[in-house]
């Protein structure tokens, strides 16, 4: 699998992402500046990665997506492409309406930073296994995820709520949640194809054992789950 990584300005987790895409997992990955308007041939993975785009002015992803590479990024996505996009682009997907809904401010109003689990609650490309209780780093200001009933109700309907906020054993309660989303959703697909996928949590961050606990790499086995569909 081709996989290519969009780069913002601001965009901080792109060497990670870059990383584990070409050098733990193998894939052929060509970075991007958003200011190109169109994707490299053969891509079949576009990933935007976390950070502040344009340093989170108005609000999260507004200003990213009017960038040039935006409508490659839909084109691709419309013909059923795979796109990923990690916390900053978790907002940007919801902003360009690849994914429905709205990252909003936390709850308690300050930046989470610490590692958090999650459990698989649907199934698809970056997501195979059902009921897989993940421990994935968190780090944002704006990650609790908003949507009307209607959304909420495709979303459940459509099996596109993928990761929910857990306890270590996989119970999805209200104390698990760091955010205060709604459902307590970390990662949502978007559909009906479900190739476009965000996800709050960082999953590059820990795609590493040196980098996990005992010995764990919980963040490669989402990345290794796509790239087996090529």
């Amino acid at each position: 699998m081709r996989a290519c990584v969009v780069v913002f300005p601001g965009s901080n987790a792109d060497a990670e992402m870059i990383h584990t895409l070409r050098d733990v997992c193998g894939a052929s990955t060509t970075v991007i500046w958003h200011t190109e308007t169109s994707l490299p041939s053969g891509i079949d993975l576009v990933a935007i990665p976390g950070g502040f785009s344009y340093g989170d002015y108005l609000r999260c992803g507004a200003i990213a997506k009017v960038s040039p590479i935006v409508p490659a990024i839909r084109a691709h996505a419309d013909r059923g492409g795979y796109v990923l996009g990690v916390c900053n682009g978790f907002q940007v997907l919801t902003e360009i309406h690849l994914l429905p809904g709205a990252l909003t401010r936390n709850m308690h109003m300050r930046f989470e930073c610490k590692d958090q689990h999650v459990k698989v609650t649907a199934t698809g490309a970056f997501t195979r296994t059902l009921g897989k209780v993940w421990r994935f780093p968190i780090a944002h200001a704006e990650g609790r995820y908003q949507a009307s009933e209607r959304v909420m109700k495709e979303l459940a309907d459509g099996d596109r709520i993928a990761l929910r906020y857990c306890t270590p054993s996989g119970e999805v309660t209200e104390a698990a949640n760091p955010n205060g989303s709604l459902d307590g959703i970390a990662g949502i697909y978007g559909g009906p194809k479900k190739n476009v996928f965000g996800l709050m949590p960082h999953p590059e961050r820990i795609s590493e054992a040196i980098l996990g606990f005992d010995g764990r790499a919980d963040g490669r086995e989402l990345f290794e789950s796509v790239l087996a569909q090529a």
